[in-house]
């Protein structure tokens, strides 16, 4: 499969030219292009989370908790916090990504299972949407696809690496198709996976600002959401 530094360096030379492509052909603010680039650079490193070895999980978790709050800052100012209370929440929510997401990446994923998956990505990208607040919904669907997008050159670059041309006979390696997938071979992951997919679609669809532009009340979505973690709490723990 492709390193860390193939990884990185591919998602970056992918996210500049989307930035370009945004700047010159379809009118985005200059900053937006800027972290949209960024974001679909450390995005190219996301499903590595899952990795043995410490440093993809790392160099992502430190980056992802510093960047999220900073991403936050429209949301927090919809909810009315002053600034004091901005940096309250920003501080939990580095606390949150930093230690409690890289936790339970770390101890309930394995490489190469459902982290590397085409659900995956889109959940990825539904996260960013949520993390993403924005009234302009072309700029924040703009960093959402960068999101999606360095996620997906990841997942490809790993297939890619998994059929090798050598002493001229075409190798083919058993990793191949375990990154570019819909389903795992174990029932729980994709039942995990997709219930979460689904969730966060949930979340997604009820986003305050969405609802309101199509004139629709967010609380119904927000409840049939709680509704389902509430129902799948209790079948999970049932089963235990």
């Amino acid at each position: 499969m492709a390193d860390f530094n193939t990884h990185l360096t591919t998602s970056t030379a992918i996210g500049a030219i989307y930035g370009i492509a945004g700047y010159t052909h379809w009118d985005m603010p200059l900053p937006t292009c800027l972290v949209a680039a960024g974001l679909c650079s450390v995005a190219g490193m996301l499903p590595d989370v899952d990795s043995d070895s410490g440093r993809p999980q790392r160099e992502v978790m430190n980056f992802a908790a510093a960047v999220t709050p900073m991403l936050m800052i429209d949301r927090f100012a919809l909810l009315g916090l002053s600034h004091e209370s901005m940096v309250l929440a920003g501080g939990c929510v580095y606390i949150l990504v930093r230690f409690g997401c890289g936790e339970l990446l770390k101890r309930y994923t394995v490489h190469r299972g459902m982290w590397h998956s085409i659900p995956a990505a889109v959940m990825a990208g539904l996260v960013a949407w949520l993390v993403c607040s924005c009234e302009d919904v072309s700029l924040r669907v703009f960093k959402v696809a960068a999101v999606v997008i360095g996620y997906s050159t990841h997942l490809v670059l790993d297939e890619l690496w998994a059929i090798r041309l050598q002493r001229g006979r075409l190798r083919i390696r058993r990793s191949l198709g375990t990154a570019l997938k819909f389903f795992s071979r174990h029932w729980w992951p994709n039942i995990s996976t997709y219930g979460i997919l689904l969730l966060l679609g949930a979340l997604a669809f009820g986003d305050p600002l969405i609802m309101e532009r199509y004139g629709a009340d967010p609380s119904g979505v927000q409840q049939m959401a709680r509704d389902w973690v509430d129902h799948t709490l209790k079948e999970f723990f049932a089963v235990q």
